[in-house]
């Protein structure tokens, strides 16, 4: 199969929803480039994301993240992968539309927290109770993440190939977004 990416796919949903796993596959798979906003804010600050938080504090660091991804959406069409509250933010969501495609990766509560448990990388989770905390978090933000322009439900079973197979099949539903010739 040849693959035509005309826009910027941005995955959001929760931390362990697959967003750096499926968009690693899928970019692959699509022979575009796969983009961490994460990893390109840490290069960018010349220090982690943990850092940032415990040093300037969660606002400072989504302003930061919204510069960001605007400049990595005015590239050529790749696959990025932001952080799970990059989309809450109204500003970056209008950027995202008018420049790109957001896809929800949508994990329930129970599967995201099988994969995030055991995981020490997690500034919001670093709480007395995490899964409360990511149980929080979720309620908080799935009606915005609904707002997404694409969904693909994630499942236990699936394997990040499934997944990445169940993207694609989204997103070649539209000729616009992606184009699938044999």
């Amino acid at each position: 199969m040849g693959y035509k990416l005309h826009k910027t796919i941005v995955l959001v949903g929760m931390m362990g929803a697959g967003k750096s796993a499926v968009g690693k596959a899928l970019a692959a798979e699509l022979g575009v480039d796969f983009i961490d906003s994460d990893a390109e804010i840490e290069v960018a600050a010349n220090t982690t994301i943990a850092e940032i938080f415990a040093q300037h504090g969660e606002a400072f660091f989504r302003d930061k993240e919204r510069q960001v991804i605007a400049r990595l959406l005015d590239g050529v069409p790749a696959v990025l992968s932001v952080g799970g509250g990059a989309f809450l933010d109204a500003q970056t969501r209008n950027v995202i539309a008018a420049q790109g495609v957001s896809l929800w990766l949508d994990a329930d509560l129970d599967l995201l927290w099988s994969r995030v448990k055991h995981r020490d990388t997690r500034p919001l989770l670093r709480t007395a109770d995490p899964r409360a905390t990511l149980e929080d978090l979720f309620n908080a933000r799935k009606d915005t993440y609904a707002l997404s322009q694409l969904r693909v439900k994630a499942k236990p079973e699936y394997a990040i190939e499934d997944m990445c197979a169940k993207v694609i099949e989204t997103l070649a539903a539209n000729p616009k977004i992606l184009k699938v010739s044999a």
